[in-house]
């Protein structure tokens, strides 16, 4: 029986530490205010965003300043695993990149650099093809090559996702499978990083068959208790919640070093 917001993880609530800054409010154009993580027409997304943000604020000591939505995702992402992930295995010596490396520039996925210099010099490989395959991943995570004349080892690609649409939930598909499929040796992690409130959204990326390793939410342990308390939430979501978190297919954002570090 799941017992709403009670779980502990390693002491910690699972909440990222940038959370509380990057959820907040804010004022649309007719003057309404909603939290940033709210689908603004779903009544359910809104209340619950307002019961996320209360409890992310209850345990900071000042308001979130407010850094804005995707890119500053990417980028409190990047620089949080920066700093942990030697913390946490400092024999390896981890590079972290944001929105700027092409998945050719690892070694699983080089060849891809002579395939697409064919596509280039042969329209009709292009329609036949396409060049979806040169896919840039918004948070990678590298590893040291074997030998001085091999590229880095691509051993984390995360996909961050503000909230979740079905259109963006179609595009970490088919990226994830683009990967999944082309690469040489080991397959690296395949995660994707969010703060949508709403479980059944989150359930339809969590849900799948392995394009996607695990979902991690900055707000997990906020979400966790807003939803204990939110008794306008609807029976579909709430068995969303428990059936994603009990399968380990939402995780708290405060597992995400520790498994590309220890795995």
């Amino acid at each position: 029986m799941m017992l709403w917001g009670t779980k502990n993880f390693d002491g910690t609530n699972g909440d990222a530490p940038f959370a509380s800054d990057l959820i907040v409010w804010k004022t649309l154009k007719n003057g309404r205010k909603v939290v940033n993580i709210a689908d603004s027409d779903n009544d359910p997304s809104c209340k619950l965003s307002e019961l996320v943000v209360d409890q992310l604020m209850a345990s900071k000591d000042s308001p979130g300043a407010g850094l804005g939505t995707g890119r500053p995702l990417e980028m409190a992402v990047a620089s949080s695993l920066e700093t942990d992930l030697p913390k946490l295995d400092p024999s390896r010596t981890w590079t972290v990149g944001r929105g700027s490396e092409k998945i050719s520039d690892f070694l699983q996925y080089k060849h891809l650099e002579k395939v697409n210099q064919l596509v280039n010099r042969h329209a009709e490989l292009r329609t036949t093809l396409g060049t979806d395959y040169l896919i840039k991943p918004d948070v990678t995570v590298g590893l040291p090559s074997r030998h001085e004349w091999e590229p880095r080892f691509l051993h984390a690609a995360v996909s961050c996702k503000w909230t979740i649409r079905s259109d963006r939930v179609q595009n970490i598909r088919h990226e994830n499978n683009q990967m999944i499929r082309h690469r040489r040796e080991r397959l690296p992690h395949l995660v994707t990083v969010t703060a949508e409130p709403l479980p059944t959204r989150l359930a339809a990326i969590a849900r799948g068959t392995g394009e996607v390793d695990a979902v991690y939410h900055v707000a997990y342990g906020a979400l966790d208790r807003a939803i204990g308390t939110a008794g306008f939430l609807s029976r579909e979501q709430r068995d969303a919640w428990e059936e994603v978190t009990e399968q380990g297919r939402v995780r708290p954002y405060s597992d995400l070093a520790k498994t590309l570090a220890y795995w």
